[in-house]
């Protein structure tokens, strides 16, 4: 009897996820799994695509996003995942996360405001979260990570620039726990932000203990990227050794001028610790960062473009410098009174971070942060940025490797059971794009565009965006490691 499916897709250049090499096929889906790949001649479909000429790939796996709202506040929030062939999000990054912790009246303090103002703090637990997520419903995928800023925030009353007692580690601890349990998939410090930087290593793996019966994993926005930053690899591979969990370091990198260069420290210090744990991380594709606006670490030196501000919304987009200068004072004091406010800042190397980018334990996350008023251009184009200047146009690795860097591979390292790959059996998560036009549209001046080439997305089967708009539907599931 002939294979009838809900949709084939035919004679497209399938890159499988895998790694391995390209080739022409077709793929066939039903409900939300791929039931057939190869020559489907002899099958039928309710609906068929003709992709002739065109890539076929896995549905993109951002590694690192601060997706935790946006997952709930719909298409215009989504947009620029689904727009770029985006399926499955990791949030919770950097100790920041909306659950569980409900926070009321008053804004959140810096960077958990970065996911939003008083009104988004409602999630007194993890399952709270997951069920508005199945209610609601999303355009992308969720993959979850419990904040130790947030849970450091809850726990210690706010009372944050200090050691926690045995008392509030023990209450981060069971919250670890029970999100855990919950369907949250693993743990995250930001051990760089004011509200994580008292915490000792010792508290942070006795929170992380709760990691060991799950098979949970320890991410970490590293403690210093800058002049520290071989001590702060170390601590980060100490605190996942000492629990026994797999390690993922967020955003590599190599901080600020005095810096540029030492990834090639970095990643054989990284090269060689995983060899004796299970040990990876993510990175973007840019030479900026972005985050919160810190007035002490202003730098003269380093171009800083303020991206939001609650009390002068009207200098988003504008430099720091300028506004100074404007106000007739230094940069220190022009942004304390930008705050609350968040920034660009270009701090990085482009040789390291195509360093960083071509080394095989590398996958690719945009940190995009999707609330921002004017955002930095990853938000937008992480993805198609990486195939078509990194891999088409410079040649840093081949197409292969980019998609395997953005599915397959992300798939693998965060247990996403039967997604990143092409094959029967895993979820039909698929992008279809143009290989020979592929590219990010975003810039730092003008970061809200639409990459080119990005042709239909399909997530657990269903279409989220075609012919350049989302469909409406809201096909995202929350995702589970190893589950």
């Amino acid at each position: 009897m002939a294979l009838r499916c809900d949709l084939i897709i035919r004679d497209a250049t399938i890159f499988d996820g895998t790694g391995a090499p390209r080739r022409i096929g077709d793929v066939g889906v039903t409900g939300d799994r791929i039931t057939g790949v190869g020559d489907l001649g002899g099958a039928t479909a309710d609906r068929e695509v003709i992709a002739t000429g065109k890539a076929l790939a896995p549905g993109f796996i951002d590694a690192h996003t601060h997706d935790d709202r946006a997952v709930l506040c719909g298409p215009s929030c989504t947009l620029c995942k689904i727009s770029q062939g985006v399926t499955t999000v990791v949030v919770g990054n950097c100790g920041v996360s909306l659950a569980p912790m409900r926070h009321t009246g008053k804004r959140p303090p810096a960077p958990l405001d970065l996911l939003g103002d008083e009104q988004w703090w409602t999630f007194d637990s993890f399952g709270d979260y997951a069920h508005a997520l199945k209610k609601q419903g999303s355009e992308v995928n969720t993959y979850a990570l419990v904040g130790h800023q947030t849970m450091r925030v809850e726990a210690m009353a706010g009372d944050v620039h200090r050691v926690a007692t045995d008392k509030e580690i023990q209450r981060m601890h069971g919250r670890l726990k029970q999100s855990l349990l919950e369907g949250a998939s693993g743990f995250s410090t930001g051990l760089f932000y004011p509200l994580n930087k008292a915490a000792t290593t010792e508290e942070v793996i006795a929170v992380a203990e709760a990691l060991r019966t799950t098979d949970g994993l320890y991410t970490s926005h590293m403690r210093d990227e800058a002049d520290h930053i071989l001590a702060s690899i170390e601590e980060t591979l100490a605190i996942g050794k000492r629990v026994g969990v797999p390690v993922h370091i967020s955003h590599h990198k190599c901080s600020m001028p005095e810096n540029y260069g030492r990834s090639v420290q970095t990643l054989a210090l990284i090269q060689a610790a995983a060899t004796m744990q299970e040990l990876a991380f993510d990175m973007y594709p840019y030479p900026a960062g972005s985050t919160v606006l810190m007035p002490d670490r202003t730098r003269a030196d380093i171009r800083t473009v303020v991206t939001w501000s609650v009390p002068h919304p009207e200098m988003a987009g504008r430099d720091l410098a300028e506004i100074a200068r404007g106000w007739n004072t230094d940069l220190k004091l022009a942004a304390e009174r930008l705050l609350p406010a968040g920034c660009v800042m270009f701090q990085m190397d482009e040789e390291d971070v195509r360093r960083i980018m071509r080394h095989p334990l590398s996958v690719i996350g945009s940190d995009g942060l999707p609330h921002d008023e004017k955002p930095h251009p990853r938000l937008w184009g992480t993805f198609p940025r990486v195939l078509g200047l990194y891999s088409r146009q410079l040649g840093l690795f081949d197409m292969e490797t980019a998609v395997h860097k953005m599915t397959g591979r992300s798939a693998e390292i965060f247990g996403m059971v039967d997604r990143g790959v092409i094959r029967e059996g895993a979820y039909a998560d698929l992008v279809l794009f143009d290989p020979a036009t592929v590219i990010d549209n975003a810039t730092f001046e003008n970061p809200v565009q639409m990459s080119l080439g990005i042709e239909e997305v399909w997530a657990n089967g269903v279409a989220t965006f075609a012919a350049g708009k989302e469909t409406g539907e809201k096909p995202g599931r929350l995702v589970t490691r190893n589950r």
